[in-house]
C-alpha cells in the first residue's frame, strides 16, 4: 500500500480542492490536436465528486442549446490546467444527479452567500 502511495504522490497537485457540488466552475482542459496544444474551457455545476486521493475525480454538468453535457474530470490530472470557481452554490446534497430531470428554473441552484 505504501508503494502505491509512494507512486501517487509524484502526481498530486495541491490547492484543487476548492469546490464542491452544487458550485459552478470553470474547467481549463488541455486539449492537443495533431501536434497543436490548446486550452478549452467548460463550465458547469459541479453534480458530483467521488474521492480517492490522487484518484478523485468530479463532475460537471452543463446545458448547451437543450442538451444536457456531463464530463468528468480527474482532479489531479495533467489534462486539467486550472479551476475557477465561478459561483459558489447552496445544496444539501452531496450528489445532485436529480439535477438531470429538470430544466429551466428548476435547475437553479441558489447562490451561497458569504459574508466578507
Amino acid at each position: 500500500m505504501d508503494r502505491i502511495r509512494a507512486m501517487e504522490a509524484k502526481d498530486f497537485k495541491e490547492g484543487r480542492e476548492g469546490f464542491a457540488p452544487g458550485d459552478t466552475v470553470r474547467v481549463h482542459v488541455r486539449v492537443v490536436e495533431g501536434d497543436k496544444e490548446r486550452i478549452q474551457m467548460f463550465q458547469g455545476v459541479v453534480i458530483g465528486l467521488h474521492r480517492g486521493h490522487t484518484r478523485t475525480t468530479f463532475t460537471v454538468r452543463k446545458v448547451t442549446e437543450g442538451v444536457g453535457v456531463e464530463r468528468i474530470f480527474p482532479l489531479h490530472s495533467p489534462v486539467v490546467h486550472k479551476i475557477d470557481v465561478v459561483r459558489r452554490g447552496k445544496v444539501r446534497r452531496a450528489k445532485l444527479y436529480y439535477l438531470r430531470d429538470k430544466s429551466g428554473r428548476a435547475a437553479r441552484i441558489s447562490e451561497h452567500r458569504t459574508d466578507s
